[in-house]
């Protein structure tokens, strides 16, 4: 339970530093929200998918790591048709950046931490 949790802390902090840095190079209007919104959305899902890898325990590894990435891979077709359609009301082009980012940053330090 230590290493999830801890995971789950480095995850947010690893986004809202990102997150912070994109901010810099997107400001136009709505670029803030639509990063915030995706942070959001990778913070829950790798949270999930790590979760995933865990509960799968250390002997099927492969396994949960691969239900990780269909769940990356799935949420991030979702988002990227939400936000194209204009459901969610943010710009995509930072949208779809912010959460391909948030996800490849996120899934190197799992296997670092998947450890603990």
């Amino acid at each position: 339970m230590r290493g999830f949790a801890f995971y789950a802390v480095t995850t947010v902090t690893l986004v809202v530093l990102v997150g912070w840095a994109l901010t810099l190079g997107f400001h136009g209007p709505g670029d803030a929200a639509a990063i915030r919104l995706s942070g959001i959305v990778a913070a829950v899902v790798q949270v999930a998918g790590f979760g995933a890898v865990r509960l799968v325990g250390p002997r099927k590894v492969v396994v949960g790591w691969g239900i990780g990435a269909l769940l990356r891979l799935v949420s991030l077709a979702v988002y990227g048709l939400m936000v194209i359609k204009g459901l969610v009301g943010v710009p995509a082009v930072s949208a779809l950046i912010a959460l391909a980012t948030f996800f490849f940053l996120t899934t190197l330090i799992e296997p670092l931490l998947l450890e603990l």
